[in-house]
């Protein structure tokens, strides 16, 4: 009998074992993970970037975690030895609609309370001579680090205080009874515990269901492409390089991001996945489809969304589209720079009238506390989630 057992080995559910471990030292603390290593899915597959806080709402959950986040794992990978840069980000504006929304997005900035300065179209091009932009914020703050490198540390950590974890571990169903919690695995072996969190991520809703829970969204998931520039053309900028997103939109656009390796990729795109895991050129699950097409939600947020959703999908099969994208702050690259880069996959939480859910949501039983949304950027603010998750957890025992 577990006093505590975590599904999943992401950076939100390490992230809260080794919490609950620091806060409970007595405690024996039990991370399963179905895949071979932790970190594999979304954590493993972001773009590395330590993000400031800037698009949140002043004075939501978001902005607060986002900015005592960055600042809680910059302080881990200093403590760690982990690698990391404080690089800074410029968020480009290309034109006179983009330029209103920068300056609307520069106030929020002022409001968030975040380092960040504006930056003339001369300014821009003398800190990055092969950007172009009529405009561009300097968010100062923002970083790169190496978040599988950051959950192995975690996942060691916890170790060191007597917790565990366990990979190669699926979880095939999840039973509540007023005195435990008995977690059924693929090999046909039982775990009880005395509580359960779940940090699902792409099959968040899947373990809700398991259990029992009766929940209102599913996850769809959405794929984001990259491309990888060639070796030569790692210093062709200094930042991080966004454009400015469009707020009728859920995703930042595409952006250069420095890699934690000195590479530099380009990406990503929003694409309407069809495999929860699914990370080829190709990839289809008839059983995800299934799920998919049968939920309300699902239709209602492919008719909110099919412009933009069509549009991704052109510039997917179409790379100069993809490559336009690009151009318009970046002129300088070309077709032939853009190598294939790994997928990743960002699991949304859509409600049944087609909502995206854009927060963080939670379930929560006698029990057990499900982590059912952990959007962007939920690597970032990893550490204060966590222990947001811990008090929840603590409060109610």
């Amino acid at each position: 009998m577990y006093d505590y057992v975590i599904v999943g080995g992401g950076i939100i559910g390490l992230s809260t074992a080794w919490q609950l471990q620091q806060r409970n030292p007595d405690s024996s603390i039990l991370v399963l993970e179905k895949e071979s290593a932790v970190a594999r899915h979304q954590t493993g597959r972001n773009s590395g970037v330590i993000h400031a806080g800037i698009y949140y709402a002043p004075g939501s959950l978001k902005a607060r975690f986002c900015k005592e986040g960055a600042a809680a794992t910059l302080e881990f990978c200093r403590d760690n030895g982990i690698s990391y840069e404080q690089c800074g980000k410029l968020i480009v504006a290309t034109n006179e609609i983009e330029h209103e929304r920068m300056l609307e997005l520069y106030e929020r900035a002022l409001e968030n309370e975040l380092d960040v300065e504006l930056l003339t179209a001369a300014e821009l091009r003398n800190r990055e001579p092969n950007i172009v932009g009529t405009a561009a914020i300097f968010l100062k703050s923002t970083g790169i680090t190496d978040y599988p490198a950051i959950c192995k540390t975690m996942a060691r950590k916890l170790s060191e205080m007597g917790g565990e974890t366990r990979l190669d571990c699926e979880v095939t169903d999840i039973v509540e009874t007023p005195d435990k919690i008995t977690v059924e695995l693929a090999d046909g072996s039982q775990i009880e515990s005395k509580f359960l969190v779940a940090c699902g991520g792409l099959m968040a809703d899947r373990l809700a269901l398991m259990q029992g829970i009766d929940i209102s969204f599913q996850v769809i998931p959405y794929r984001g492409e990259y491309y990888r520039l060639p070796a030569e053309m790692n210093n062709i900028v200094s930042h991080l390089i966004y454009p400015v997103p469009d707020p009728e939109l859920p995703f930042l656009g595409i952006h250069l991001t420095r890699m934690i390796d000195g590479s530099v990729t380009v990406g990503p795109n929003a694409l309407q996945g069809w495999k929860r895991e699914g990370y080829g050129r190709v990839n289809i699950s008839l059983s995800d489809i299934s799920s998919m097409v049968r939920f309300s939600g699902f239709w209602h947020a492919l008719r909110g969304n099919y412009k933009s959703g069509f549009q991704e999908l052109w510039n997917s099969c179409w790379k100069p589209g993809y490559l336009k994208q690009v151009q318009k702050y970046c002129p300088s690259i070309s077709h032939a720079d853009l190598s294939p880069h790994e997928t990743g996959l960002r699991a949304t939480a859509v409600l049944k009238d087609g909502t995206l859910v854009q927060d963080f949501l939670f379930e929560q039983t006698a029990r057990s506390l499900h982590v059912c949304s952990a959007p962007s950027p939920a690597a970032t603010s990893a550490i204060p989630i966590s222990r947001h998750i811990c008090d929840r957890i603590l409060g109610a025992q």
